[in-house]
């Protein structure tokens, strides 16, 4: 195929597929490899859209790659086009983590398993450090955006604030800054001011161009329409079961609380894992804090957005709480459902919100909005990171309350030496000696391995 022609439905589906095998890396990895393909090799569409792009899906809740590509498919074949590219972005990872979730619930109690996760999640610890580093650098440009994500960390830490709280009071000190023309602090993640003009016209904006694409075109009926359907398609499933099952059963309880989930997570999975690890492991008591880090490095390792870790945590949920049910198929429906309602959403998002992205281009509102956000989602990582840190180094982590003030204390005593040294390991690993992060995480699942059959 001449790569300035306009693609095939098939075409586009052995460009989608590819992309989802090779979507390691997190979203910074996801979204080079479907500029590499989209923008350069094939020309479908111009860097100048595919930030612009790229701006509005970080706007909105929800894996911003996955929507990405959901998005760019769309535009280029309609509404089927969009479902092609983000299921297959996220069915190999689907699979992959469904076939290890059922190998980890059966045989966790092998020591082979359990040597594997021991080195595994204390080299996932380094990856979230290393996030931090990344994403700081380029969030954090000013003095206001440093006491943002400061003032995140030491709300939700210690105080115990609930993430769409501080995400949305982030927002408003964004709209605030750019309002008393504070721009230097504020107005730092404005894509668009940073787009060289494109010397060729790809194929998708040479037909926007031409207005040839007349699905792009905003319209309050169909805006309604696409609303209803995915509204029914994302909740109707829940709103049956709670109707057959109650609201205390396992199935509802993960229906609803991803369902939460998928409306509040801005900035990516770190953000908003350390709520989601507090929750399941300390209200709804699916699973273990190590076992949610043995899911991340599941999902880290694994193609498709990191976000997919819910679907071990929902797999673990109900395969120990089964009912009449047998405890593998318990599980793997406790999975489905968690995958179906956190990504349902995003195709709402992308197929509501699609026909109104030219009118958010160069908004200076919005701009301002996103880069708070962005800088109280390293105040969030950060809190993320030292929760991972103490329960990865210490076997025992205590939660104390003073009046209103909330703090996790390690027992010195509970220390993991071995772990220590092999987040350490990981952190130099990445950092300094620049491997990737997929050699990181397999060299010290190897060493975890070896300390166990050498010295537990």
């Amino acid at each position: 195929m001449n790569k300035k022609e306009t693609p095939t439905l098939f075409d586009a589906f052995k460009v989608w597929l590819k992309i989802s095998l090779l979507s390691f890396g997190g979203p910074a990895g996801q979204i080079s490899i479907m500029h590499k393909f989209l923008v350069e090799q094939k020309q479908w569409i111009s860097d100048k859209r595919f930030l612009h792009a790229l701006n509005y899906c970080m706007l909105l809740p929800g894996p911003e790659a996955q929507q990405l590509a959901t998005y760019i498919g769309w535009l280029l074949h309609r509404t089927f086009g969009g479902l092609i590219a983000g299921l297959l972005f996220i069915i190999p990872g689907v699979i992959i983590i469904l076939i290890l979730s059922i190998l980890y619930a059966e045989f966790q109690e092998l020591k082979l398993i359990n040597a594997l996760f021991f080195g595994l999640k204390a080299a996932v610890l380094a990856v979230v450090i290393e996030a931090i580093i990344k994403i700081g650098k380029r969030a954090l440009k000013s003095k206001a955006m440093y006491a943002i994500a400061f003032g995140t960390f030491i709300g939700i830490f210690f105080l115990s604030i609930p993430f769409p709280i501080l995400i949305i009071i982030a927002a408003i000190i964004g709209v605030i800054g750019e309002i008393i023309k504070r721009k230097s602090d504020f107005n730092v993640n404005n894509i668009s001011v940073q787009i060289v003009p494109d010397k060729n016209t790809a194929i998708i904006d040479k037909k926007l161009n031409n207005k040839v694409l007349a699905h792009t075109e905003p319209s309050f009926r169909q805006s309604v329409k696409v609303a209803i359907i995915w509204l029914i398609i994302w909740l109707g499933p829940i709103f049956v079961m709670i109707l057959a099952l109650g609201t205390t059963n396992v199935f509802v309880q993960e229906g609803l609380f991803f369902s939460k989930i998928a409306v509040v997570t801005f900035g990516g999975a770190y953000a908003v894992l350390a709520y989601v690890a507090q929750q399941a492991v300390y209200n709804y008591q699916w699973l273990s804090p190590g076992e949610m880090l043995n899911g991340l490095g599941m999902a880290e390792t694994t193609p498709g957005p990191l976000i997919m870790i819910v679907q071990f945590v929902g797999f673990m949920g109900a395969y120990r709480n089964p009912g009449q049910l047998d405890p593998i198929t318990a599980g793997i429906l406790g999975s489905m459902i968690t995958t179906w309602v956190t990504f349902a959403p995003c195709f709402l998002w992308i197929f509501l919100g699609g026909p109104y992205i030219e009118k958010l281009r160069n908004n200076k509102l919005l701009a301002s909005a996103l880069s708070a956000i962005t800088a109280a989602v390293v105040g969030v990582i950060l809190n993320l990171a030292v929760w991972f840190s103490l329960h990865v180094i210490f076997k025992t982590v205590n939660e104390v309350f003073i009046g209103f003030i909330h703090v996790w204390v390690p027992v010195w005593g509970t220390i993991e030496y071995a772990s220590l040294a092999i987040a350490v390991g990981a952190l130099i690993s990445s950092l300094l000696l620049k491997i990737g992060m997929i050699p990181t995480l397999l060299i010290s699942a190897v060493i975890g391995v070896l300390y166990h059959y050498s010295f537990v």
